[in-house]
């Protein structure tokens, strides 16, 4: 696999390091106003983004204003959580996830980022943008911490039902993203199982299980087997692979373990005099742990297998997730991770051509 040595490195789009990132307006719980919010705060914090920020003409307008480096781009429909993503992306040409993604087509803008529905944004990418070729499913991957490196988990949520040929591609791609953006050469890949026998788990993870270990066996993938839950956040393995169901409990799991942790922290950390003094002591170890684990920090998630960058953040998103989370959008962009990715998987797809035919 290719390792990209400058991770995240902004490339030139006609002037040097300039990114521009197509925004969802009113993608979120709390849009417009949240989003708004964290894109201001990531304006302020990059000086080389631009954001084409797609909501209605009376969100966009005014902000864009206000705001040197924002262009509006009027978008009068809106995509529910509650309606059916393809449908409505088919339904509602004028809505701002369907814009969004229409505007990275057409060159206008470099990447498209969104709080709104899962599965309308996964929709509008594919039948907007397209898949990378021979990819039969994107998968949303994303990156959490460990005493080791961080890891890739990929699915977490973009397909809760899969069949086995689909994890193995979320593998692959994972493999990819992995190396691409820690350039870390030949991740080591685990299937996320109740254990670490093979005969472990449904008939998804047993199937899935031995695609991986063929795939493994002709040099496609470096797949070391099965991997439990509590390993995951210690680093066992550099690429989780699981269905989006899965993907998405252990995440949350992980996230609000985090918060526990945090509340009870502080709770410890008040109780009497001497605990106070004690946090005064180890205070920026203690800050710099909590940034490790909130989630926040990371901002979004990228669609692995669309052929431009797609970053989605939770819709519960509060600014300080917005901002990030467009700033991450913006160096993915710039970086050309999604270049490196179809890259990669057409030379994987050619060796696996050359190891069926010498079969």
């Amino acid at each position: 696999l290719k390792v990209s040595r400058r991770p995240f490195a902004r490339v030139r789009f006609g002037m040097p390091d300039k990114v521009i990132i197509a925004v969802d307006a009113m993608g979120g719980d709390d849009a417009p106003g949240v989003v708004l919010e964290g894109c201001a705060a990531a304006l302020a914090a990059d000086p080389d983004l631009h954001v084409v920020l797609c909501g209605p003409a009376d969100v966009v307008g005014p902000f864009s204003v206000a705001h040197e480096r924002c262009t509006a781009q009027p978008a009068e429909e809106v995509i529910s959580m509650g309606e059916h993503p393809a449908n409505a992306v088919r339904r509602k040409k004028d809505s701002s996830i369907v814009v969004g993604c229409r505007l990275v087509k057409e060159g206008a803008a470099q990447g498209f980022f969104s709080a709104g529905s899962t599965g309308a944004c996964l929709a509008a990418a594919t039948l907007v943008m397209g898949r990378v070729r021979g990819i039969a499913r994107p998968a949303l991957a994303t990156v959490i911490p460990s005493p080791v490196r961080p890891v890739v988990m990929s699915d977490i949520g973009a397909n809760a039902d899969c069949k086995p040929e689909y994890l193995v591609q979320f593998a692959q791609m994972g493999e990819v993203y992995m190396n691409a953006i820690m350039g870390v050469e030949r991740p080591k890949v685990g299937l996320l199982n109740i254990g670490t026998e093979d005969s472990k788990g449904t008939a998804l993870q047993k199937e899935a299980y031995a695609l991986l270990k063929d795939a493994g066996e002709k040099g496609l993938v470096n797949f070391v087997g099965n991997v439990e839950a509590r390993d995951v956040p210690l680093g066992a393995v550099d690429v989780v692979v699981c269905d989006g169901f899965n993907g998405n409990v252990l995440l949350k799991t992980i996230e609000g373990t985090a918060m526990f942790m945090g509340s009870l922290m502080k709770r410890m950390f008040k109780k009497n005099l001497l605990s106070k003094l004690g946090y005064l002591l180890c205070a920026s170890g203690v800050k710099d742990l909590m940034k490790m684990l909130d989630y926040r920090e990371i901002g979004g998630t990228p669609f692995l297998g669309i052929r431009k960058p797609v970053i989605k953040a939770h819709g519960a998103s509060d600014v300080l997730a917005f901002r990030n989370a467009v700033k991450q959008a913006a160096d993915v962009a710039a970086s050309d991770i999604t270049g490196e990715l179809e890259e990669n998987l057409q030379r994987l797809a050619a060796e696996k051509e050359k190891v069926t035919e010498h079969d």
